[in-house]
Order: structure tokens, then C-alpha cells, then sequence
């Protein structure tokens, strides 16, 4: 379903709000070897998908670094080689320290050989725990879920289509991008109107709040304001129509400070009070938003 969701989102030209990682789109530009060998990423690639596992794991490799370079050691007698690899210390711990078997970390259910919770981790099986754990995470352990996006994905149009594109570009496509929400960027992407010009004062105060907005709360705006969490590629330079900030006007025996900014998202449009300072704007503003989420109160 989501592979068929994300070639439909590619045919219509929408960008979708999932943040998909890069290596999900390695994973999935190889085939699944014919004779049911599973792939097998890197310890980088592990990295890339989930840090903590990454640290515990470069510990281990240690571990195995150390025991290659003892057995490779032709200076050593194979009865030297034995008691040196059993005194492998690496931060202070020697590998039985570490009391681990061959379960997937974090998931005692999930072994990673047959009768994998009755194994322990031991200097003599850290390279097959390595492998195991890495072609769990992100090999054989993933292969079913990856294959069946791709076969959904396929029945839009091909998934090796797909090649064109690397896969950070992909995630681009999909909705994962950093935005530049820089100052110098919102001044020239968006435009002032009806009662207010670049150097009007609420102007300057919106841009300078928001190039300083939170992830979260650059969302939550955008939500707002266009009917979107997230900007198109290009960010806000691409909005069509052109972001733009109005005044807002007020009426006897209310100031400017009563109100609160409308939007009308079909054109990018934000309807702004003429605030007296940027703190009462950044209050008004920040209501609006939160009361303005999922309903059409303040459009």
C-alpha cells in the first residue's frame, strides 16, 4: 500500500509529509539474490539508520579488530595467540563483560541463530554476532517489508525507474528536505502588500520570527498559513502563489493588539495585524496557529 501510495504521489507531482531515510532506498534498488542469500549492509549504513545500535556495535568491532590482529600475528604462538585473545580488554571490559547473546538488541524475541538466546557473545563468534546483527537491521531482517514496497510500487509503474535518481534525492522527492527558513531568504521569497511593504515594521518582526521558528513550529505555520506542513522543493522561492504578508485592518473601539491573523491558504496569503511591538505579534501569532490548526476559524 505504501509503495503504490508513494508512485501515485510521484505521478501526481504532490509532495508527500514521510520521512523516509536514504538507505531504505539502497536497500530497495537491489534485488533479493535468486539463491536467498540476504544482503548485507555496512556498519556505516547502520549508522546512518539508528546511531545508538551504530556506537554499541563499533564496540563490538573492536573486540573483533583486536582478535584479527592477535591471529594474524605470526610472531605468536597459537598457545600465545589463545591467551591473548581470552584478555581482549576494550574500555575496561573484556567481552564477556558485556553479558549479550545472540538476540537482536533491543529485541530479546528476535533471535539471530537458532536457539540464539541460550548463545552467548564470546570472543570466538564476535564477527558472526556483527554479521548477524547488521543483516537483521537492515539485510534479511527488512528484505520482506522492502520487497513488498517495491512490488506495490511496481504495479504504478516500474520501480526501477527509480535509478535515475539517488536515494537522497529521492528522499527529496518525498518530502524530506531541509528548509531554509534563513532571514535573508525570507526577504527575498516573500512579498508585502495592501498597506504594507519589505521595510514595514510587523513585516520585518514576522520575518525575524520567523526565521527563528522551531522545526515543530515551522510546521504548525506552514500548516496554517498554506494548508501544508512542509515547503515544496525549491522552499518558499517555489510557492505559487508567492507568499504574501497584508495588513490586517482594525476597527474602532479595537486596536490593531485585539486581533489575530487570518490566512487564506489557497493563495499564501497572511492577513496581519499591524502589531505594536514583536512580542504581542509573536503572541497573537502563535494562538492563531495552535486555534487555526484543522479548521477554518481564522481563514
Amino acid at each position: 500500500m505504501l509503495g503504490k501510495f508513494v508512485a501515485r504521489s510521484m505521478i501526481d507531482s504532490r509532495i508527500i509529509d514521510i520521512h523516509f531515510n536514504p538507505i531504505f532506498f539502497r536497500i530497495g534498488g537491489e534485488e533479493a539474490p535468486s539463491s536467498g542469500a540476504s544482503i548485507r549492509p555496512s556498519l556505516g549504513a547502520v549508522k546512518a539508520v539508528d546511531p545508538v545500535l551504530a556506537r554499541s556495535l563499533m564496540t563490538i568491532k573492536k573486540f573483533a579488530l583486536a582478535r584479527k590482529a592477535i591471529d594474524e600475528d605470526p610472531a605468536r604462538t597459537p598457545a600465545q595467540k589463545v591467551a591473548d585473545m581470552e584478555n581482549i580488554v576494550v574500555g575496561g571490559m573484556k567481552i564477556d563483560d558485556l553479558y549479550l547473546d545472540f538476540t537482536l538488541p533491543g529485541f530479546p524475541e528476535i533471535e539471530l541463530v537458532p536457539n540464539g538466546a541460550q548463545q552467548r557473545l564470546t570472543i570466538d563468534n564476535v564477527d558472526l554476532y556483527l554479521e548477524r546483527v547488521i543483516d537483521m537491521t537492515l539485510g534479511a531482517g527488512v528484505r520482506r517489508q522492502v520487497d513488498a514496497f517495491r512490488a506495490g510500487f511496481s504495479q504504478v509503474f516500474p520501480y526501477s525507474a527509480l535509478s535515475a535518481f539517488t536515494p537522497d534525492e529521492l528522499c527529496t522527492l518525498f518530502g524530506r528536505i531541509e528548509e531554509d527558513w534563513s532571514l535573508e531568504t525570507l526577504m527575498d521569497s516573500v512579498k508585502a502588500d495592501h498597506g504594507y511593504n519589505m521595510d514595514s515594521k510587523s513585516v520585518k518582526n514576522l520575518l525575524q520570527t520567523m526565521s527563528e521558528f522551531t522545526p515543530a513550529q515551522r510546521r504548525d505555520f506552514l500548516q496554517f498559513t498554506t494548508g501544508s506542513p512542509k515547503l515544496p522543493i525549491g522552499g518558499f522561492k517555489s510557492l505559487t502563489p508567492m507568499f504574501t504578508v497584508v495588513c490586517k485592518p482594525s476597527e474602532a473601539p479595537y486596536t490593531s493588539d485585539d486581533y489575530l491573523p487570518s490566512v487564506m491558504t489557497c493563495v499564501n496569503y497572511l492577513k496581519l495585524p499591524d502589531y505594536s511591538d514583536i512580542h504581542i505579534m509573536r503572541k497573537r501569532l502563535f494562538t492563531a496557529i495552535k486555534e487555526g490548526q484543522g479548521a477554518f476559524h481564522l481563514s
